[in-house]
Formats: structure tokens, C-alpha cells, sequence
């Protein structure tokens, strides 16, 4: 079986239902919780780099100082070629890693349900309309050198970008069960609610989407070129 290093920010924002879909095609989760004393490798020991989010930002190394050494490890696996995928706080990790900016989103944050539009599909995603969990408030404002947008919102541009030919950043979540979002909303005090019934409604759509993407990043992990 394949495995997949997971880099972990918080208890509350770990692999969510991919803990069970890539397991489900043949990819083994490591996981590695540096804010509980886990220390972050330097290079990739594994088949696969997955990277999670997190409250904080992506620059905020005074206050999370592992921040810095996941970086790197990111930027080692594109640079080596490693298949890896950026979520959320990862995204904006892996951006910042290879050379492009992260900021506040200048119209305000996402959260709940939204819905992005990917324009140019690949191997992770095909083109059209999806629906997905949205949870943040800063977002990518510059993409690598060379990186490939993939998708976007109304609110942002930059939704979903590949870094050459098998690393990935999704801005969105296609991994978090409604109830999670739940689990975000009660601790940063959000009504309950009114964020996760729109999911529930449509969580489905938005599980079928995850899944299809676990199932094809297994596939990138299998033959990464």
C-alpha cells in the first residue's frame, strides 16, 4: 500500500473524510501533528505529502513555529516531484513555499457552502460548476511561477491551482463533513445552524466530489507522471 504523509495543524482540522477514501484506494495516511510535538521531516519519506488547515495564516511563524519547516518540506516535494495536495491553510502553504503570496481576502471571508467553477480540469479535477465547504479568510493573491489556475469563485480568483505536474492547492474543502463544519462553527461562535444545514443539503454532491478526488489523487500517487 502507498503512503501518504498528512502534516496536521490542529485536532479539529485533520484528513476528514479522506481518512477514509484514500484508504479505500490504497493510499495508507501517516499522520504528523507538529503542534503536538511531532517534528516535521525534511524531505518527504513517504509516496505522498498531504498538508491540512488551520486558523492561522500562512506567515505566521512567530505564533506557530513549525510554520517555516512545513514550507520546506513543501517545497522539497514539488521540487523532488512528490505528489502532494495543499488544503485550506496547505493551499496557502504551498503557495507561499514555491514562490507565491498569500493576504487577507480583500472581500471578506468565505465560509459555508459556496460553489467554484473549474475552468481548466486535469488529472484532480474535471472542468464545470462544484459545490464545496468554504472556511477562510486569507487567500492566494499570487500564484507561483509557472503554477496553473484551475479554479474560482465569485469572491476569488485563486480556488484551485496545480504546481508543475503533481501538486496541488485547493482553497476549498471537499473533505469535511457537514458536522465538522459544525465542530468550526461552535468554536469560533457562528451560528450552528445556519452554516451546516445548507450542507446538508447538497452533501452528496460535495462528498462525490472528494471522493473523486482521493480516487485520483491515488491514481497521481500510483503513476505521478
Amino acid at each position: 500500500m502507498a503512503r501518504a504523509v498528512v502534516v496536521q495543524h490542529v485536532d479539529t482540522e485533520g484528513p476528514g473524510r479522506f481518512g477514509e477514501w484514500l484508504p479505500a484506494h490504497g493510499v495508507e495516511l501517516v499522520p504528523i501533528r507538529p503542534y503536538a510535538g511531532d517534528p516535521v521531516p525534511a524531505a518527504v519519506d513517504a509516496d505522498a505529502l498531504i498538508v491540512m488547515g488551520g486558523p492561522m495564516g500562512a506567515y505566521d511563524d512567530d505564533a506557530v513555529p513549525w510554520l517555516p519547516a512545513v514550507r520546506d518540506l513543501l517545497a522539497a516535494a514539488v521540487r523532488d516531484g512528490v505528489p502532494t495536495l495543499g488544503v485550506c491553510l496547505g493551499a496557502q502553504l504551498l503557495a507561499v513555499a514555491t514562490g507565491g503570496r498569500v493576504e487577507l481576502g480583500a472581500n471578506g471571508p468565505e465560509i459555508g457552502l459556496g460553489e467554484v467553477a473549474v475552468a481548466v480540469g486535469d488529472r484532480l479535477l474535471d472542468a464545470g460548476r462544484i459545490p464545496v465547504a468554504q472556511w477562510h479568510y486569507d487567500t492566494v493573491t499570487e500564484l507561483p511561477p509557472g503554477a496553473t489556475l484551475l479554479a474560482s469563485s465569485e469572491s476569488y480568483e485563486v480556488q484551485a491551482y496545480r504546481v508543475g505536474t503533481s501538486a496541488w492547492g485547493l482553497q476549498f474543502h471537499v473533505e469535511a463533513a457537514p458536522e465538522l463544519v459544525g465542530e468550526w462553527a461552535r468554536a469560533s461562535r457562528r451560528d450552528e445552524a445556519e452554516l451546516v444545514a445548507p450542507l446538508v443539503a447538497v452533501d452528496e454532491a460535495v462528498a462525490g466530489v472528494g471522493e473523486s478526488v482521493a480516487r485520483r489523487f491515488a491514481e497521481v500517487i500510483r503513476s505521478p507522471q
